[in-house]
């Protein structure tokens, strides 16, 4: 059964093992530009870790899994184009979630997780990340429009909420 916890500094090289499997998976699958082999950085993962922000999905073989919670405000969905949130209520956001290819159910799980937390949550994925937007939509959440990361380019918003 999969589990969340905190991430640690201890799983640090874990993380990263997965995180590198995720861009490589992207890349395989057309999706070369959201993550590339340079992101997430190094830093931003232990900035993750030391601020509370990451989260591991684990079993009984280990952690396959990992996201960042971030609670409160999401600068980046400050504005959004061709849509609307489905509601203005505070909400936890899910970012950088990746999965090391050996277990499934990763983001159900993270979504359940979070659901404990709010009643509402928010996602954002790359237009040319179909297996994402697969997941996020099976997994109850509504696509609201455009929102732009902070380097510019644009990500496809959802939104699920409990309200």
């Amino acid at each position: 059964m999969l589990r969340v916890r905190y991430g640690t500094d201890h799983d640090y090289d874990r993380i990263m093992e997965i995180y590198r499997y995720a861009q490589d998976y992207m890349i395989q699958s057309g999706n070369p530009n959201q993550w590339g082999h340079f992101y997430p950085e190094s830093s931003l993962i232990k900035s993750d870790i030391q601020n509370g922000l990451c989260r591991v999905i684990f079993d009984e073989d280990g952690i396959h899994g990992v996201f960042a919670l971030l609670e409160g405000t999401e600068p980046t969905y400050q504005h959004i184009e061709n849509g609307e949130w489905l509601n203005d209520e505070p909400y936890v956001t899910i970012h950088r979630i990746a999965g090391d290819g050996l277990a499934h159910g990763l983001l159900r799980c993270a979504v359940d997780y979070c659901k404990v937390t709010s009643p509402n949550i928010r996602i954002d994925t790359h237009n040319n990340n179909h297996v994402m937007q697969r997941q996020i939509e099976k997994n109850g959440f509504k696509k609201c429009g455009t929102i732009y990361v902070a380097d510019g380019s644009p990500r496809i918003a959802y939104h699920w909420s409990r309200l």
